[in-house]
């Protein structure tokens, strides 16, 4: 595959999503929820491409392959546990739609803020939020990095890929806020599955077939076909991964923050079952891609080049294996764009606006001033994203997972707000900063507390912290109850609509 072809793609699909996202330039873009929820008014299919291309990014077909790569079998299991994780958006879905409808909140830590109403426990969420998401963002930028430096033979730099990256990302942010990105995101989720799977079957099919792929598997790589494999995976080691990544959908916030997005709830369903028909594909797809490259290229000295090794092989057709490439690219570049566009609502919304008034709750800063210091906030955090990113550093599924090892202190204060009228805001304030503190300690000396990892210290500090200074303190029933009668409120109306006639 030759350097000019893969710029050349790059240029077509980048002037394609250029012409998407200025088409998606509709409604009113001058208000927080206009720019970053797109008005509330997201149907199911948008909703569900969109949703599926932020959340499967880089880290699938690099990450989860090169994963796989280097421990076998395990690493599905991994990812279905995650999977399962998804039901959690069947159960908190309505809830946060409901609420975001009533009371008109923006970010999920607004919301929190309302509910155990304190603006600490708002500004606290955004900027533990910020500490781990910005080198989650890293991570798909070093995905994109690796995918064309692999791809090209260094042809292509590491950091070029990168920078490319970033700016790709923050000029479909600066577009149409949310609406462009979901709209691109929805080019971008199409061409992922279509070209990863059509290009799986070529490259199973010049391997000998999947029963030919399968037989050098258990007579090459025996291991990598059993659990806990070739020595990546252990008891421990798979609960650390597998444990965050199940509160995958609640934790973060660039994910929880669609659940205010769509429409109706009719289009929440129509978005979960859309997603978990695309990521049932996709996960098969890149654990088939993982196998593969181990059989042709086995001893490669990153895992993480699995996939750029396979695509720029003599296995895949050029012009599939660049559409490939292009996917993975642009959906990397979808979730930096979407983590982006959340740190930046959560940073004007809950930090600036509640440091510019001593009220406890209602941020005092007009619309116009949050939405411009979010605009602004937004090429900041990928210049920083960019800066991590060029550390290079190994492994990209389990740094992703790092990252939400910090976030699940976020989830006991989630489901607390909801099914815990005992929760308070003390509680709330310290099993956010306590566990990022404690998960950031853990990372820094070595992660292992009595041989177990931040992953699963931190839910279990996280809902210690949560429950046991609730117990002593007292919530603020006001808040709590007009919360928590919303939601009831809401649900409840939908209920009882009446079914649509249909005229005989």
């Amino acid at each position: 595959m030759t350097e000019t072809l893969i710029w050349w793609s790059i240029a077509v699909y980048f002037a394609i999503a250029i012409v998407i996202a200025l088409m998606s330039r509709q409604g009113q873009l001058d208000s927080m929820a206009g720019y970053f929820l797109g008005n509330r008014k997201m149907n199911g299919f948008v909703s569900a491409l969109s949703y599926s291309a932020t959340t499967y990014s880089a880290f699938m077909m690099v990450g989860l392959a090169g994963l796989t790569y280097a421990g076998g079998v395990g690493a599905l299991g991994f990812e279905i546990i995650y999977f399962a994780g998804v039901s959690l958006v069947a159960i908190f879905g309505p809830k946060f739609w409901a609420v975001g409808k009533q009371f008109g909140f923006v970010t999920p830590s607004e919301m929190l803020g309302y509910r155990y109403h304190s603006k600490h426990v708002a500004m606290a969420v955004s900027i533990a939020s910020c500490v781990f998401l910005i080198p989650y963002s890293a991570v798909q930028l070093a995905g994109v990095g690796y995918l064309l430096q692999g791809m090209t033979d260094g042809a292509i730099t590491f950091t070029t890929g990168v920078v490319l990256a970033t700016v790709i990302a923050i000029f479909f942010s600066y577009v149409a806020g949310i609406r462009s990105v979901m709209w691109t995101d929805s080019l971008q989720a199409i061409m992922m599955i279509v070209a990863s799977t059509l290009v799986a079957f070529l490259v199973i099919q010049g391997l000998g077939g999947f029963g030919a792929l399968f037989d050098t598997l258990a007579t090459e790589h025996p291991q990598s076909l059993t659990v806990p494999g070739p020595g990546l995976f252990n008891v421990v080691t798979f609960l650390g991964l597998t444990i965050p990544w199940f509160f995958f959908s609640l934790s973060n916030p660039q994910v929880s923050q669609r659940l205010f997005m769509p429409a109706s709830l009719r289009s929440m369903r129509q978005m979960l079952l859309g997603f978990l028909v695309f990521g049932f594909i996709y996960t098969i797809v890149s654990v088939l891609w993982g196998f593969s490259a181990l059989v042709a290229f086995p001893g490669l000295e990153s895992s993480d080049l699995a996939t750029p090794t396979l695509l720029g092989s003599s296995f895949v057709p050029p012009v599939l294996g660049v559409i490939v490439m292009i996917g993975i690219m642009a959906a990397a570049v979808s979730t930096i764009d979407s983590i982006m566009l959340t740190l930046a609502s959560m940073l004007s919304r809950d930090v600036y606006a509640n440091l510019k008034t001593n009220a406890n709750v209602k941020p005092n800063a007009s619309e116009k001033r949050q939405l411009l210091v979010g605009k602004f906030v937004v090429p900041v955090i990928a210049l920083m994203a960019m800066g991590f990113a060029e550390l290079q550093l190994d492994l990209i599924a389990i740094l992703s997972v790092a990252a939400s090892s910090g976030l699940v202190a976020m989830v006991p204060t989630i489901i607390g707000a909801f099914y815990w009228k005992g929760g308070s805001a003390a509680g709330a304030l310290a099993s956010v900063v306590g566990t990022s503190v404690f998960v950031l300690l853990m990372y820094a000396t070595g992660n292992s507390l009595l041989g177990l990892p931040a992953g699963v210290w931190g839910i279990v500090v996280a809902s210690g912290l949560f429950v046991s200074v609730s117990l002593v303190t007292k919530p603020h029933q006001a808040s709590r109850d007009a919360f928590l009668n919303a939601i009831a409120e809401e649900l409840g109306k939908k209920r009882r609509q009446p079914p649509t006639q249909t005229p005989s």
